[in-house]
């Protein structure tokens, strides 16, 4: 990275050699990233500034292209990227259908083919929820679409599930699949969007006509790089990441529930990653909560890590009909690839004496 960061600045869009060797850097990049998700071909993946980006791309790029206003069909726990893009839509006169979802913040893959009609120019559906780990299914999302629909592209958010789930074009059946290079331990402000040949984009951002016209501005070519690295490394590593992850994740639990005996898992682990934890205890605010972890250096959350300041109410807990109150005092505690084995049972004993204290 600091070689290609030194060496590799030139702009991979113009002609001297500086910028050629940005360009080779770039392109074996591009055709890397390709064969790790199972792209048939390089030009199908477009470097963006990130998951949002991506997701924007995919979802504004379809309902809009060849000058339509096409309807989206998404589901009601969807990152905000999605939603807030479907709500611009809406805004332009796009019909919008927003599926639900039940209890565990899952969607029934046939009521996602009912919202369809021939309007529809796209279907959203995440691979995982970024609040409560959630693993929607996708792969039937798509099966269910091909038969009825064919002519309408499935999109998956895939940001979130990346570092734990074989993301990949055959195994998912979508067509367009969108992630983030920091989700998996790659740089900020990097990402990608799978493209399925054929599929029409209309781009969210003009310019210069980079990524053949369909994401303009300048190449950052060395966090493309980086992101690229960070992708073998995680495919890598894999399943022997979801084992330590998810040990540590199922230790924290199992001591949580000894030290907090009425805490409630907002979803049985066989659904959701294995870097999440999403908890409610009864009694006890999730701010309050948050401070105090805070205090004794544990970092979670509440909501989305991508909202920055006051704690809102989360649109994922309300669509799983959880009450503002007991969506008030659930806190998401994450796991990753910095993780040791003994942080799971460490943390749950602070946050039971924590929660003696409030008490």
């Amino acid at each position: 990275m600091a070689g290609l960061a030194d060496d590799g600045y030139g702009n991979p869009s113009g002609l001297h050699g500086v910028s050629q060797r940005a360009k080779n850097a770039l392109e074996a990049a591009r055709e890397r990233a390709g064969e790790l998700i199972g792209a048939a071909h390089p030009l199908e993946i477009v470097f963006t500034g990130g998951g949002t980006e991506a997701d924007n791309l995919a979802v504004a790029g379809t309902a809009l292209a060849g000058g339509r206003r096409g309807g989206v069909v998404t589901v009601a726990t969807e990152h905000d990227a999605v939603l807030a893009t479907a709500r611009f839509l809406a805004g332009l006169g796009c019909p919008v259908a927003i599926v639900p979802v039940d209890g565990l913040g899952r969607v029934d893959p046939a009521a996602i083919a009912a919202a369809v009609t021939p309007e529809t120019a796209v279907v959203s559906v995440m691979t995982a929820n970024n609040e409560t780990g959630v693993l929607q299914p996708v792969s039937a999302v798509a099966d269910a679409i091909a038969e009825s629909a064919p002519q309408v592209p499935v999109h998956t958010d895939a940001v979130q599930a990346f570092i734990a789930e074989p993301i990949t074009v055959d195994r998912l059946g979508a067509s367009l699949i969108s992630l983030a290079a920091h989700k998996f331990g790659g740089p900020k402000g990097v990402g990608m969007l799978y493209v399925r040949n054929g599929i029409e984009l209309e781009p969210v951002l003009h310019g210069g006509g980079q990524e053949l016209g369909r994401r303009s501005g300048t190449h950052n070519v060395a966090g493309i790089v980086g992101m690229v690295a960070a992708m073998e490394a995680t495919v890598a590593d894999r399943d022997g990441y979801r084992r330590r992850v998810g040990a540590a994740r199922d230790g924290f639990e199992t001591r949580l529930r000894t030290q907090v005996p009425d805490v409630v898992v907002n979803a049985p682990p066989e659904l959701r990653l294995p870097q999440h934890s999403h908890v409610r205890i009864p009694g006890v605010g999730a701010e309050t909560l948050l401070i105090r972890l805070d205090q004794e250096g544990i970092a979670a959350a509440a909501g989305s890590a991508c909202h920055s300041g006051a704690i809102d109410a989360s649109h994922v807990l309300a669509a799983m009909g959880m009450s503002q109150e007991h969506a008030a005092e659930c806190v998401r505690f994450s796991f990753g690839w910095v993780t040791e084995p003994g942080d799971g049972p460490f943390a749950a004993d602070i946050v039971g004496k924590i929660v003696d204290e409030l008490r």
